[in-house]
């Protein structure tokens, strides 16, 4: 496929020029499908981008979660389940054990950042794991699934063997914590109000509307 120049940059600054919500996830994290249901909602039909940020729960060498050990079953039963059945979100607790880590799956986030496709891609990824239970630890299976959200395949492959997006990862990661001090997935922002887990739809949905009419100049310098 042959991208005409500027193409990319052109949609990239249109993009930038728009209100943007930014979530920071980590893809085996149930409750970031469960907010983006809610963000979705809130958002509605208004020009709004959703930008997705990375940040692992459990970077390595820190063991990730096992279904066998009982606290996953456990939360589940008690907060995801009940959460997604009042949103109405289709959601099973993958049988994949210890989990997959997902810093791979975030290398190909920072190359579906630069085409505009986070948010399509990151869609795809949550779905695969949370409603299909793919691995999303394997490199086949994230180079599918790039591919499902329009990256090139031969692009992702050789991403993924080179490496070339991983030290932009781990940026993003120093990035979540320590500039801006991520604890918990889903963190989402917009504007000026930061929402931590779950947000209300009410309250979302105001903070979007504040987000699509800023303050005038002069309320502004008040």
């Amino acid at each position: 496929m042959t991208t005409l120049p500027g193409v990319a940059e052109s949609a990239q600054a249109d993009r930038a020029q728009r209100p943007q919500v930014i979530v920071y996830s980590d893809y085996v994290c149930p409750f970031c499908l469960l907010a983006e249901n809610v963000l979705s909602e809130a958002i509605g039909g208004r020009d709004i981008s959703i930008n997705w940020r990375a940040f692992e729960l459990r970077p390595e060498p820190v063991p990730t979660l096992r279904v066998e050990d009982g606290y996953l079953p456990a939360v589940w039963k008690n907060a995801v389940y009940p959460r997604a059945e009042q949103l109405g979100v289709r959601i099973q607790l993958p049988s994949i054990s210890p989990q997959p880590r997902t810093a791979k799956a975030f290398e190909l986030l920072a190359m579906a950042q630069d085409k505009g496709l986070d948010h399509p891609y990151s869609m795809r990824v949550l779905r695969a794991f949370f409603q299909e239970g793919s691995d999303i630890g394997d490199p086949e299976v994230l180079i599918g699934l790039a591919v499902e959200a329009g990256l090139d395949a031969r692009e992702a492959r050789a991403a993924l063997e080179s490496g070339a997006y991983a030290a932009r990862h781990r940026e993003a990661l120093r990035h979540a914590r320590e500039d801006m001090a991520i604890t918990s997935v889903p963190t989402i922002v917009v504007g000026e109000r930061i929402f931590r887990g779950t947000p209300p739809l009410d309250e979302l949905r105001r903070a979007i509307q504040d987000l699509e009419t800023p303050l005038a100049p002069q309320q502004a310098n008040a």
